[in-house]
């Protein structure tokens, strides 16, 4: 009979033996796989090689030791000399040296090695499984001695292995093999679960060959806990044969007559190969769905890691969970203040969602406490009973809700809405546990960042706050250290200007002062900050501002006036020429300068840049000294007209012209100490009858006013007694007896 085989794209014994290496690492977590066959002469040739070292795999490929081991070894010590020096190249810790058997004795060795710590006993049981595989592909590629007309068993067993290789497949093609292979009327592959057998795979010719019995024929079989069991059913023979041990399902076989007894031990080794090949599938499922998990959770973190927002972490968090699980309903919910919770990412749920997952954190936190969840697969379920108004509201069948917990502080919840039925395997009850711790974890984290973030933020204003205090301070000085150093109302007003430019990072400002007719603002100081717009700017702001209608009225509020192309127009001729400015984004406004009640000036400020406008921190910045340099410049003034007074008063009392005296030149010189206030110092000449010259020179005692009056006393005696006392002594007799009494009168 010729059977069917599926392509499984091995075409040599190495290729086959590499396969079966590369298995073996992968499900024993071997660093190294070496498999060898004898040789003619009895020893050992490396046929495959696997090995995380490619200059390691490059060493032992077709490398040959001399004796073939007849027993397993578990021990470093107890290696071959070759094999030693690669374990200690390896720094293998785990190593083991397997025997590969036929009838007639060891035919080859499986080697295994890994860095880390010694193989189990479960990993051991995986290696013997791959030793007999080795066996199998030696005998299955080996050349046929005899042509048969039946099929080779063995031949069965490497198509089973390779229908493995797809565990989406591997109970179909192991159903369609069996069938193939036997001329078998049909085939049934069935599963062992917690809720009994399930029917994996039907495979034959004649479907309608399977007898209505064989469920019981399957029962009775896995009670007689025989390896294969043959009993007639109807006009039908079944063999049953049991899948592993402990069996993890079985296979039947529905023949038309009773088969062959020399079949049987055929149908056994397949069984056998059959067992394994669903473990191994079984195990790629299971390491697929831990993928999946692993790949559920780095998304996750990736998405924490990559926004650092929570919104974005909860919102890939429950994408990822539908569609893990698949279904559309699913929310997590923080706690927030109070104790409450407060969703914050759902899918698929609008209404009184909130009050379910309350429900469900409170039965997760009580009796679901040990499990770290709690499922409830039917809506009607008592344990909903407090919130069943909202289950029919939401038409919510079915509900799971997972803590998440952050070391001991209680996060929130994860929860999921099934349809009714619904039960999570044990994988997913995994996977959906740590995708809760992670995402706790990944909670935290983002409410820490946002408070970090916030934090900084409140940080920078505060930095942002001192920075223009001191900008403001540092303005105050410059105005009050002119003032101060120079005593100069020009000096003040050139200092004003500068400092409000610097300080509040504007283009240009101009202060305007009543002139003295009182009916025009004039510019007194402009400053520009940059030197290339120094002229046309300083031209635009020179204009006088007439105050004609509209006189000081828009700025007695003491207000900012904010200009725009209207209210530039309307404000007069100095602020005319700003409006093509304003017009294409340029910002400028208007500051009243007032003391006392009384207002002495304005400040126009003006930026160019649209991306640095007069904004309204900008108008709060200058409204604060505003008042200062208004004050400063007030003081200013009052010292420019005491001091204008005080240079009248002082050449009112100096001698207006100088005498003609024959034989002398007269010469004076006067510099007052006082920088303010008028000196106490007096000289006068004066020509007497007779020719002669009188000078007199006083110091008053003290300085101002005061200084002033006694100083003007002490010319009118000088000049009133000197004709008629031309004597000194005399003259100082007189003007004493006259001085006298002018005190004792005051």
């Amino acid at each position: 009979m010729t059977v069917a085989r599926e392509p499984t794209g091995v075409a040599t014994l190495d290729e086959a033996l590499a396969m079966i290496a590369a298995r073996a690492a992968e499900l024993t977590e071997a660093d190294l796989v070496v498999v060898r066959l004898a040789d003619e002469s009895g020893g050992l040739v490396a046929h495959a090689v696997h090995a995380v070292s490619e200059s390691l795999r490059a060493e032992l490929e077709g490398s040959r030791i001399d004796f073939a081991p007849r027993e397993e070894c578990l021990e470093l010590e107890d290696l071959p000399h070759s094999l030693r020096r690669a374990a200690e190249r390896l720094s293998a810790s785990g190593v083991l040296q397997l025997p590969v058997r036929d009838e007639a004795g060891v035919v080859g060795s499986l080697e295994l090695m890994r860095s880390r710590d010694p193989f189990d006993e479960r990993e051991l049981r995986l290696a013997r499984a791959s030793a007999g595989e080795v066996e199998l592909a030696r005998r299955a590629f080996a050349p046929a001695a005899v042509p048969r007309s039946t099929p080779d068993p063995l031949e069965l067993a490497g198509d089973a292995l390779a229908a493995a290789s797809e565990e989406t497949r591997a109970a179909d093609q192991m159903a369609a093999l069996a069938a193939e292979a036997t001329g078998a009327g049909a085939c049934l592959l069935w599963r062992y679960g917690d809720g009994g057998p399930v029917l994996a795979a039907l495979a034959g010719r004649d479907s309608s060959a399977v007898p209505a019995g064989a469920l019981d024929l399957l029962g009775r079989a896995q009670l007689s806990h025989e390896p294969l069991a043959l009993e007639p059913s109807g006009d039908r023979h079944v063999a049953t044969l049991q899948l592993g041990e402990p069996p993890l399902g079985a296979l039947q076989v529905v023949f038309a007559e009773a088969p062959d007894p020399a079949v049987l031990p055929d149908l056994a080794t397949f069984a056998v190969r059959a067992a394994h090949a669903l473990r191994a599938s079984e195990r790629r499922r299971e390491l697929a769905e831990e993928l999946e998990r692993t790949r559920a959770l780095l998304t996750i973190v990736g998405q924490a890691i990559s926004e650092l927002s929570l919104a974005h972490t909860l919102d890939t968090a429950v994408d990822r969970v539908r569609e893990l699980l698949g279904t559309e309903r699913a929310a997590v919910y923080l706690v927030e203040e109070g104790e409450r919770l407060e969703a914050a990412a759902e899918r698929g749920l609008t209404g009184p969602h909130v009050r379910i997952g309350e429900r469900l954190l409170e039965l997760a936190l009580g009796p679901g406490r040990a499990r770290g969840l709690i499922q409830v697969s039917d809506g009607d379920d008592a344990r909903l009973a407090p919130v069943r108004d909202a289950l029919e509201e939401l038409g919510v069948e079915g509900a799971l809700g997972v803590p998440l917990r952050a070391g001991e502080e209680l996060v929130g919840l994860l929860a999921v809405y099934p349809q009714r039925g619904r039960q999570l395997s044990e994988n997913e009850e995994a996977l959906v546990r740590a995708l809760a711790a992670q995402l706790a974890v990944a909670v935290q984290n983002a409410r820490l960042h946002e408070r970090l973030a916030q934090e900084s933020e409140e940080a920078k204003r505060a930095r942002d706050a001192a920075l223009e205090a001191s900008r403001r301070l540092h303005a105050l000085y410059e105005i009050s250290r002119s003032f101060s150093e120079s005593l100069s109302l020009e000096a003040t007003l050139e200092a004003v200007a500068r400092t409000i430019v610097e300080s509040l990072q504007l283009d240009a400002a101009a202060l305007r002062m009543p002139n003295e007719r009182g009916d025009a603002l004039v510019p007194v100081a402009v400053h520009v900050r940059e030197d290339r717009l120094g002229e046309p700017v300083r031209q635009i702001l020179s204009l006088a501002q007439p105050l004609g209608s509209v006189g000081l009225g828009p700025f007695r509020s003491g207000e900012p006036v904010v200009l725009d192309a209207a209210t530039a127009l309307a404000l007069g001729p100095a602020h005319q020429a700003l409006v093509p400015f304003l017009e294409k984004g340029s910002t400028a406004a208007v500051i009243p300068l007032s003391a006392h009640d009384e207002i002495l000036g304005t400040l126009t400020l003006l930026s160019l840049d649209p991306e640095r406008p007069v904004s309204g921190d900008t108008l709060e910045a200058a409204l604060a000294l505003a008042g200062p340099a208004a004050l400063a410049l007030d003081n200013a003034r009052l010292h420019q007209e005491r001091e204008e007074f005080t240079e009248t008063m002082r050449l009112s009392l100096m001698p207006r012209r100088r005498p003609q005296v024959e034989e002398l030149e007269i010469g004076d010189h006067y510099e007052p100490s006082a920088r303010v206030e008028i000196g106490g110092d007096v000289y006068d000449f004066l020509e007497l009858a007779d020719g002669r010259l009188a000078v007199v020179l006083g110091d008053v005692t003290g300085h101002g006013i005061d200084a002033a009056a006694d100083m003007a006393m002490a010319k009118f005696v000088f000049r009133s007694l000197a004709r008629e006392h031309p004597e000194p002594g005399e003259f100082l007799a007189a003007a004493n007896e006259v001085v006298l009494g002018e005190i004792t009168a005051g």
